[in-house]
C-alpha cells in the first residue's frame, strides 16, 4: 500500500537524545489558492512560494493565538513581498512589482527579474518578522538582507535575535512549495561542546541532501526517515495549512476611519463611493453615503 502524500501540512519533529528540533512543510492546494489571487510573471511565483513555505514553517512555533508576518521591503523591481500565517494554519501572501515596470495590462518581461538572488529583486531593503498576538504585545524584529536567499536571511535573523543556530531549506515552483528547518536548542541533553557541534554538523550534512522532488513527492514520515535514518527522529502530529484571508468589512471601515472625516468625505465627493480592494484575496468593499454617515456622522454637511 502506497503511503499517503503529505500535502498542505506542517510536521514538527526532534532528534531524541539531542538538542535539535525541526519542522517540515509541503504545500500544494493552499499555495495554488494563494497564487490564484496574484497576477504575476511565472518566473516570480517560486519566490513568492518560498515566502509562503517559510511563514508556514515559522508559524509552527506560535504557541498562542495570533499572526506571524514575514515581509521584505526594498527599492528594487520587487519592492514588497509579504506572507502571513496564523496559529490556526491560515496563510495568505502577496508580491508587488515596481509600477514603473508595468506597461498597460501586460505583465512585465520575465527577463527583467534575476530570481537567483533575493537582493537583486528587492534592492536595498530589510527583512521584518512580526508576531501579532490576539492578547499581549506585538513583537517585531528587523534585520538587513544578508544572504542570497530567504533561507539565509532567516538564519541570520535567528542568530541575531534568538542566538539559536538555525538552517532553513526552501523549495518552490509554480505548483508546490515547501521547506525544512533545523534548529539547535540550548544545552539540555548534551552539554559537551564538541559533541554538540559534531551532531549539529551531521544533521546539516544529511539535510543538505534533500531535493525538491523528494519534498514534493514523498510523505513527511518517509522523507524524514530517508534523510535522518541514522538519527532517532520523533515526528509529532501534523498541522493543516490552508489559504484563508483575514480581511473583513470592519477592517476596511477602520482603515477609512484612520483617514479622518475630512479626507474620507473628500474621497466620497470625488468618486461617489469609497472602494477598498484586498490585495491578498481580491475582495471588494464599497462604502457609500450611508456607510460613511455611520462612521463619521452625516457627510452631506461637508459636501456642500
Amino acid at each position: 500500500m502506497t503511503a499517503k502524500l503529505t500535502h498542505d501540512k506542517t510536521h514538527r519533529f526532534l532528534f531524541d537524545k539531542t538538542d535539535i528540533r525541526g519542522e517540515i512543510v509541503s504545500l500544494e492546494k493552499s499555495y495554488r489558492e494563494v497564487l490564484l489571487q496574484q497576477t504575476l510573471p511565472p518566473v516570480l511565483l517560486p519566490t513568492l512560494g518560498e515566502f509562503v513555505a517559510a511563514v508556514a514553517l515559522l508559524s509552527e512555533t506560535l504557541k498562542f493565538e495570533g499572526t506571524l508576518t514575514l515581509q521584505v521591503r526594498g527599492d528594487g523591481k520587487v519592492p514588497l513581498i509579504m506572507a502571513e500565517a496564523t496559529d490556526q494554519g491560515h496563510v495568505r501572501a502577496i508580491l508587488r512589482i515596481n509600477q514603473q515596470l508595468h506597461s498597460g495590462d501586460a505583465l512585465p518581461d520575465a527577463n527583467l527579474f534575476d530570481t537567483s538572488n533575493l537582493r537583486s529583486l528587492v534592492g536595498n531593503g530589510v527583512l521584518t518578522l512580526t508576531i501579532d498576538p490576539v492578547k499581549g504585545e506585538r513583537y517585531q524584529g528587523i534585520v538587513p538582507l544578508e544572504g542570497d536567499n530567504l533561507g539565509d536571511c532567516l538564519a541570520h535573523y535567528f542568530e541575531q535575535s534568538e542566538q539559536l543556530p538555525t538552517h532553513i531549506w526552501l523549495f518552490a515552483d509554480e505548483k508546490n512549495c515547501g521547506g525544512l528547518m533545523l534548529q539547535s536548542l540550548p544545552p539540555q541533553q548534551i552539554t559537551d561542546t564538541e559533541q554538540r557541534r559534531e551532531i549539529w554538523e551531521t544533521s546539516l550534512q544529511l539535510a543538505n541532501t534533500l531535493t525538491e522532488d523528494e519534498l514534493f513527492s514523498l510523505p513527511h514520515e518517509q522523507l524524514l526517515f530517508r534523510l535522518f535514518n541514522e538519527m532517532e527522529c520523533r515526528l509529532f502530529p501534523a498541522r493543516d495549512i490552508r489559504f484563508k484571508c483575514s480581511c473583513t468589512r470592519q477592517r476596511s471601515e477602520n482603515a477609512i476611519v484612520s483617514l479622518g472625516r475630512e479626507e474620507a468625505v473628500d474621497l466620497l465627493k470625488q468618486k461617489g463611493k469609497i472602494t477598498i480592494d484586498c490585495q491578498f484575496c481580491g475582495k471588494h468593499y464599497s462604502f457609500k453615503d450611508a456607510d460613511i454617515e455611520k462612521l463619521f456622522g452625516n457627510p452631506k454637511t461637508l459636501l456642500h
